[in-house]
């Protein structure tokens, strides 16, 4: 039975959060993407490694993608609390819904940071105009 055959009768069943693309937190801040294949490359095929730029949203982050799901998964189990530069990792399975929904709640949270901006000015046009108001009468 070939090695593929193998993982896959182990693994018969998933679990459907399961996928090829890994999100990848608290990596050291200097660590490149050659050391990440290094790391990610020992559980099977990196189909592409993204890390994030010096940002303060993304520095400390990448997209790991496996060519095979099974490796994916081997690396989740393997990898999540890795200790690399003195840093925890945190390996997750990407999960694009969850990503959409944080990018929904930061727009509606600018948002909403700017009609209360708003708001607040028209109150101050509002007492600057009755207080300039009441003194000329």
């Amino acid at each position: 039975m070939s090695d593929f055959a193998t993982r896959k009768a182990s693994n018969a069943r998933l679990p459907p959060e399961v996928n090829r693309i890994l999100y990848v937190r608290n990596l050291p801040f200097k660590i490149t993407s050659e050391e990440l294949y290094d790391i990610f490359g020992k559980y099977g095929a990196v189909y592409q490694i993204r890390l994030g730029d010096r940002s303060r949203d993304t520095r400390g982050t990448a997209f790991v993608v496996y060519e095979d799901i099974y490796d994916a998964k081997a690396a989740v189990d393997h990898l999540s609390g890795f200790n690399v530069g003195g840093r925890y990792l945190i390996v997750l399975y990407y999960q694009p819904a969850k990503f959409q929904r944080r990018i929904d709640a930061e727009e509606k949270k600018k948002e909403l940071e700017e009609l209360r901006r708003q708001v607040k000015a028209k109150k101050a046009a509002i007492a600057a105009s009755e207080q300039k108001g009441g003194t000329d009468v």
